[in-house]
């Protein structure tokens, strides 16, 4: 499925990505699983999962930590892809963002998030920016926004209350 959302032209723009071929692609989700320093969660249609749609039917896209600083693992950069069309604008990338935040500080230790944007993707800036994402820095050689979110007491005070969602392992949906 992710190969399939990943031969998108649209995709590959919005989140700066080259086309894979099959085998480099399954190399790529190895590694997922395997490196330390990433993090992935596939991000499901809930109504869809909840009538007994399997897994990869259900799913619409990911949402990624990268821990980019080895020296520092309190820092983590943080991707959202809504790669199903007709699940963008409906509010899972918010609450996947939302989740993942409150994922990487209570089980990562992660206190500052970096999301980069390219320039011509307002969209996921507009979300980034709902979400007290500041901009940082801004590159014209990569064509892209660097947006920041410190983990402050304020801050998590604010995503946990405005975050009106519990969090189960996947174990415990079953």
């Amino acid at each position: 499925m992710y190969h399939e959302w990943m031969k998108s032209e649209e995709l590959q723009k919005l989140t700066a990505s080259e086309p894979l071929t099959l085998e480099q692609e399954y190399y790529m989700q190895q590694s997922w699983r395997e490196d330390a320093d990433k993090c992935t969660f596939i991000i499901l249609d809930a109504k869809q999962f909840d009538e007994g749609c399997s897994e990869t039917q259900c799913m619409v896209g990911d949402v990624n930590l990268f821990l980019t600083k080895p020296e520092n693992a309190e820092i983590a950069e943080i991707e959202i892809m809504i790669a199903e069309p007709v699940f963008r604008g409906r509010g899972l990338g918010e609450e996947s963002v939302r989740l993942m935040l409150i994922y990487g500080i209570t089980k990562l230790g992660i206190s500052m998030f970096e999301a980069k944007i390219g320039h011509e993707n307002m969209r996921s800036v507009r979300l980034f920016n709902k979400l007290h994402f500041q901009e940082v820095s801004t590159s014209d050689i990569f064509q892209e926004v660097t947006l920041q979110w410190n983990a402050t007491e304020v801050e998590k005070q604010w995503l946990i209350n405005t975050s009106p969602m519990t969090m189960t392992t996947y174990k415990e949906t079953k």
